[in-house]
């Protein structure tokens, strides 16, 4: 796990020699253990290192191999089995990690590399013979991939913090990122962010930057959704799912040269992690477990649950409780690992937690995405249930945090325009390789939804402490098995039907039958108290009135009754207006 960074010119000059020192320190929390730079005139690249695989300086970056120069975020699961590929057809190796074998399989097979590489990656690969760029994002998005481009440059970074620190990139607010972001829970969909100057690259995507500044973007994978044409029995889908899930549970844990722990929430699956680890043969490992103080509405920790995997496993557990005033006292500096506004309440949950679990190791599995790739969210057999309207109509009606006309109520004349949410989620429900209704949900969530909500949520709060989370339940070759199981066998049982049946004999019945929960922190959810007092500085300051984004009656009738105004799946609309605010007076004013 890294942070990288870049710039390629297309005029031809020099890359400023101070640029790659100003974006550095933007990436330094995300790879603590090492640093590089590399210039090769038109075109320059910077990294930090978290080391994890091969920690000797084989496998330092940016690493040259000849005409071809690469730096890489992630982890590459199947690297070894590649490295013994590789090696037989003729290539010979200098480091013992997954860097090089990246740039040995661009050698090898050119921009077909990607769909050989079985992991998490972010990469840029500069090829001097052919003088152009070459970059990769893995299938799910899980590693990030940030640039900027203008008619002299193409600028790229982990983040877009490193992206403003290297200056010159326009700040103002994308109406159509804008749009996404109270839509869908601060889910703005590549290659939009909520900055105009600011794009993403695109997951199971490759982008080619030839030198004169020349693009050519290609998909080099997609998750097939539809049936197979033999029936198999629920068993078969259980046995299926099992033996992929223990697959990508053991390559997340062995693929490592240092220790592997587990983020335990007490939900099914990250205890669900916690039984295959045993499984497997796995002892002595690390598991984490995080809780906050409770409101008289909601529970703030699920330790209730935590503390029953513990007592069966007996895992090296470290359990935290933070108070609520610590939670308001760090939260600013939540705010800025953020590399773009996220309204999950959990993040700074997520932010304390990892700052604890750093102190012991540098990796960890979690548990995301399998409510995405298994069904367990209840707003999808609300969806299903619907027998009227277009797909994104019965889509809408449970999902969208505001429907088009309370966002028109809620901006300024200058950011009304388009349902651009609502046409984008139409195309993607409108998918060949669905052939169902439900299908295309579940796909469009986990091949889009889930990478800008918990998916960058868990990267960004994580690596802001130089600890590596690896996320299972998104193993491609799992993913694909789930996809193609009927939508009815993954929703019975209340969701995650396929989970529970593996997890009955080795998950306590009791985090089995349990109410589907969500990472706790309910002083954002019910906002009242000193949390009020801040929202409401936020929305009533000089920088927000001057910014003149939000119209000033819906902000007013949203303090006036902020436990009366929640989203369809429970956020707070005053927390989404106030975080927005929030993030854009840390990255974006403090800069100018």
């Amino acid at each position: 796990m890294c942070g990288i960074c870049g710039e390629l010119r297309f005029d031809g000059a020099p890359v400023d020699a101070g640029l790659v020192d100003a974006m550095l320190p933007a990436l330094e929390q995300r790879g603590p253990d090492d640093a590089g730079h590399w210039h090769g005139g038109h075109v320059a690249f910077g990294h930090r290192r978290l080391s994890i695989i091969d920690l000797s300086q084989r496998s330092h970056q940016p690493m040259v191999d000849h005409a071809l120069c690469i730096v890489f975020n992630g982890a590459i699961y199947n690297y070894r089995e590649l490295r013994s590929e590789l090696k037989a057809r003729g290539h010979a190796f200098v480091s013992g990690g997954d860097t090089e074998v990246i740039l040995k399989a661009y050698r090898e097979w050119g921009d077909d590399c990607p769909r050989h590489l079985h992991g998490m990656f972010a990469f840029a690969i500069w090829d001097a013979d052919r003088q152009r760029l070459f970059c990769a994002r893995d299938r799910f998005g899980i590693k990030p991939f940030y640039y900027a481009v203008d008619g002299v440059r193409f600028r790229f970074a982990s983040n877009t913090q490193a992206l403003l620190a290297g200056g010159g990139i326009d700040t103002a607010i994308d109406p159509v990122g804008l749009h996404f972001q109270y839509t869908l829970h601060a889910v703005i969909p590549a290659p939009h962010t909520i900055l105009r100057g600011v794009r993403k690259l695109e997951p199971a995507h490759c982008l080619v930057v030839e030198a004169d500044g020349a693009q050519t973007l290609r998909r080099y994978w997609d998750l097939d959704a539809r049936r197979l044409p033999d029936a198999r029995s629920e068993q078969d889908w259980v046995d299926a799912t099992h033996e992929a899930l223990l697959a990508a549970v053991r390559k997340r844990n062995d693929v490592a040269d240092v220790p592997v722990g587990v983020l335990l929430s007490g939900g099914l699956d990250s205890s669900l992690l916690v039984a295959l680890l045993a499984e497997i043969g796995v002892e002595g490992f690390h598991t984490f477990s995080v809780g906050f103080e409770d409101q008289p509405e909601e529970k703030g920790s699920e330790f209730e649950f935590s503390d029953q995997v513990v007592a069966r496993y007996d895992p090296i557990h470290h359990k935290f409780l933070v108070p609520n005033e610590q939670v308001l006292q760090r939260l600013p500096e939540a705010v800025d690992a953020m590399a773009e506004p996220m309204f999950g309440q959990d993040a700074v949950a997520f932010y304390l937690l990892a700052e604890r679990v750093a102190q012991e190791i540098k990796v960890v599995q979690s548990g995301q995405g399998a409510d995405e790739v298994f069904g367990g969210y209840f707003w999808y057999p609300r969806m299903l249930a619907e027998t009227t309207g277009s797909r994104v109509e019965r889509f809408r009606r449970h999902y969208f945090d505001r429907d088009h006309d309370e966002f028109l109520a809620m901006v300024t004349p200058g950011y009304r325009g388009d349902d651009h949410s609502g046409r984008y989620v139409a195309g993607r429900l409108d998918d060949a390789l669905s052939d169902d209704f439900l299908d295309a949900v579940l796909k469009l969530d986990v091949t889009t939804l889930i990478v800008d909500d918990p998916v960058k949520r868990v990267d960004n709060m994580t690596m802001a402490w130089g600890l590596e989370a690896r996320v299972p339940f998104l193993d491609h070759e799992l993913v694909e098995v789930a996809a193609r199981c009927p939508a009815e066998i993954k929703l019975r049982s209340d969701g995650k039907h396929l989970l529970k049946r593996i997890a009955r004999g080795i998950v306590p019945d009791a985090v089995i039958d349990r109410p589907k929960g969500y990472f706790p922190m309910p002083a954002l959810k019910y906002v009242r108290g000193e949390f009020l007092d801040l929202m409401r500085g936020l929305l009533d300051s000089q920088a927000c009135r001057e910014r003149g984004l939000f119209d000033r009656g819906y902000v007013e009738r949203l303090l006036a009754a902020p436990e009366m105004h929640h989203t369809r799946i429970m956020g707070s609309k005053l927390w989404h207006l106030a975080l927005l605010e929030f993030w854009l007076q840390r990255h974006v004013d403090a800069r100018r």
